[in-house]
């Protein structure tokens, strides 16, 4: 086999759309290109926001080899904050940051405030998975040496990613997310039939509220969405995080991007009083899969975010024949609602040996909470149960 040479970019369009997109493929909305350039682009993910690209590119044979050929990529940031992860190491930042330590900068390999979990390293078929892992993470602690960095953590990967990367020393972590599964229902008062009594009329009697007020939902695809649209949309997407003192980590710039750049895979559903917008969530799609992102609303409306966000999100799965629905992070609430409590992974290798030790064996105790929240969370499942 060619000898390999490991690269770090500090754009994705270094590497560019084709050559991303060979190895990364389309299907996952979120590590596409397309979504990951309209971050850089519109200054979503740069030094000032605290994402600074520092992407992954293995390349097979030399610099002057005519059949040099890019066999690997993984996204990677240098981070100098933890906003926008959705695993939480702030307590990791503190303690280093009472020893007089520096935990910032910080390698993060995942896609950027999108907790969604996915394939986070890409591989062509001519190499071997494990044999490349383990040149990222050699190199990787080689470059945390040269810049003082003090950890790689990779965020939301597969199931059989976190194993590999736990194989070549990088400890796991585990948490707990909800999604909604499609069990070949025809309608969603098919699904609604699965359910025990009570949680289903109180289903029932939640979107009862919601059409009484006269509210009724249009789904519009990238293409159909207007200016007008955008606009009011982006405006409850701000909203919602004004409530809590904050401020969105995406511009305007970014979703009109995102629009252009893969409109097939983004559709809005939208709430309308006569013909004014209320709310509005924006999903992503693959040919399996929906996901629910980004949410806002006019008012605090009661039960319009879980018909906006979950029931109409489920009825699209069903009508389109999709068979699951992400819907993001934490949300005890969504389990009622028929979702169901998964695995999600992340890994975290860190430089200081001391510090290594002590964040390890919290892993270690962590894992079997996470593990009794999960079969406790599926006890409260709203489905009838199995004679």
């Amino acid at each position: 086999m060619k000898a390999l040479e490991l690269k770090f970019v500090d754009s994705i369009a270094t590497i560019g759309a084709t050559h991303w997109n060979n190895l990364a493929g389309t299907e996952n909305p979120f590590t596409r290109y397309e979504f990951l350039w309209a971050l850089e682009k519109t200054g979503c993910t740069t030094q000032v926001t605290g994402w600074e690209p520092h992407h992954v590119a293995v390349f097979s044979g030399q610099a002057d080899d005519e059949s040099r050929q890019l066999v690997a990529v993984m996204p990677l940031y240098k981070k100098t904050n933890s906003y926008g992860e959705y695993v939480f190491d702030w307590s990791w930042a503190s303690a280093y940051q009472n020893y007089g330590l520096n935990y910032y900068p910080k390698f993060v390999s995942a896609v950027p405030f999108t907790p969604s979990h996915g394939t986070r390293l890409f591989t062509g078929n001519s190499v071997n998975r494990d044999d490349i892992a383990k040149l990222i993470f050699d190199e990787l602690k080689s470059k945390a040496e040269s810049i003082e960095a003090s950890s790689w953590h990779i965020l939301f990967p597969t199931e059989e990613e976190n194993k590999l990367f736990e194989t070549i020393g990088i400890p796991a972590r585990t948490a707990c997310q909800f999604h909604w599964f499609n069990r070949g229902y025809s309608s969603f008062d098919d699904f609604l039939a699965t359910l025990n009594s009570r949680k289903r009329k109180n289903i029932r009697r939640e979107r009862q509220k919601v059409a009484e007020r006269g509210t009724r939902f249009e789904t519009f695809n990238a293409a159909d969405i207007s200016p007008e649209h955008w606009n009011t949309f982006y405006q409850f997407y701000q909203s919602t995080y004004m409530m809590r003192g904050m401020q969105g980590y995406l511009s305007q710039d970014f979703f009109a991007e995102l629009a252009q750049l893969m409109p097939e895979q983004l559709f809005m559903i939208v709430a309308l009083d006569g013909d004014k917008m209320i709310a509005a969530a924006l999903f992503f799609r693959n040919n399996e899969k929906v996901f629910g992102r980004y949410w806002g609303s006019a008012q605090d409306y009661q039960f319009l975010h879980f018909e906006t966000c979950y029931y109409q999100g489920q009825i699209y799965c069903i009508k389109h024949k999709l068979q699951s629905f992400d819907s993001g992070a934490q949300g005890e609430h969504k389990i009622q609602r028929g979702f169901e409590p998964i695995t999600t992974y992340s890994n975290h290798w860190v430089a200081n040996e001391g510090f290594a030790q002590a964040i390890n064996k919290f892993l270690d105790e962590e894992r079997p909470h996470i593990e009794q929240y999960q079969t406790e969370a599926a006890t409260l499942l709203p489905f009838k149960k199995q004679s």
